[in-house]
């Protein structure tokens, strides 16, 4: 049996976490590749099954990495379920179906009343394209920064302070099932934007094991009960915040390409590789 690792030119070998998928997967009898996911020469009818993994330039040609999606024979996640995710308006998706989300403003007109704010394109990965930026003094950076997303959709959120004395906490699914969860160090800084990808293959922004609560496991559940095709995931990511009153909100749901942060649970590349054999 084998299966494609779906990765990106900058990365062909997939990283250390393809790695990692590889060394589980032997010994089930499955045989795991890295290819590049626009690799004109690569045959995906070779592969019983295509997952994505490192595909973080699809955000250069989204049209195209979708159109790939839907041809492949199999793949994981599902390819109707990148097409919801690969566009953060699925925030607005499930902030209507219940989910506590950060609060966001779709391409605004002008710039927000928060103190302190973060502009962001809805097609984005990696942090790409992604600045803080602090009200009354940096508006003229802000401003110029909104008006370079017009139409993307630019989306703007508040910055919860918690992202600087907490950090993010990301939790990790398989299969459905809560495997383990990390805590990102922050990366934005304010007045500043990101340079470049965010790959989790880099160095940037510290990870490191964590335990969620009851409360934040309690979250990652409902916001995974909300997706549209939720019994088909092979993997999931649930990226949250502390909100200003205490109780986790939902920053992101990652579906499409996350990295697993297996570094900080290398058991759970077992689980991962159990869940796909078992597809195949």
């Amino acid at each position: 049996m084998k299966v494609a690792l779906a990765t990106f030119a900058a990365i062909p070998d997939g990283g250390s976490e393809a790695a990692m998928l590889r060394a589980s997967l032997a010994p089930l009898g499955v045989t795991a590749e890295p290819v590049v996911w626009d690799d004109p020469s690569a045959d995906w009818s070779r592969y019983d099954l295509t997952v994505i993994r490192s595909t973080w330039d699809y955000i250069d040609r989204p049209a195209e990495f979708l159109a790939w999606a839907d041809a492949l024979p199999r793949v994981a996640n599902p390819a109707p379920v990148l097409r919801w995710n690969t566009d953060k308006r699925y925030l607005r998706d499930l902030a209507e179906a219940g989910v506590p989300t950060v609060p966001t403003l779709w391409d605004p007109d002008g710039l927000p009343d928060w103190d302190e704010f973060v502009i962001k394109p809805a097609v984005s990965a990696g942090s790409r394209d992604t600045a803080r930026w602090r009200r009354g003094t940096e508006d003229e950076q802000a401003r110029a920064h909104l008006e370079a997303l017009r139409g993307a959709p630019a989306m703007v959120q508040p910055f919860l302070s918690a992202v600087d004395t907490e950090g993010e906490t990301a939790l990790l699914f398989c299969d459905g099932d809560f495997t383990h969860a990390a805590r990102k160090s922050p990366i934005l800084r304010a007045g500043a934007g990101i340079e470049g990808l965010v790959t989790g293959e880099d160095g940037r922004g510290a990870i490191t094991p964590a335990t969620p609560t009851e409360a934040q496991l309690a979250l990652a559940e409902r916001a995974l009960a909300a997706v549209p095709g939720a019994p088909d995931l092979l993997y999931a990511r649930v990226d949250m915040v502390t909100g200003p009153d205490g109780a986790p909100v939902l920053m992101e749901l990652e579906l499409t390409e996350p990295s697993l942060f297996l570094d900080a649970a290398p058991e759970a590349a077992d689980l991962y590789a159990k869940a796909i054999a078992a597809r195949l």
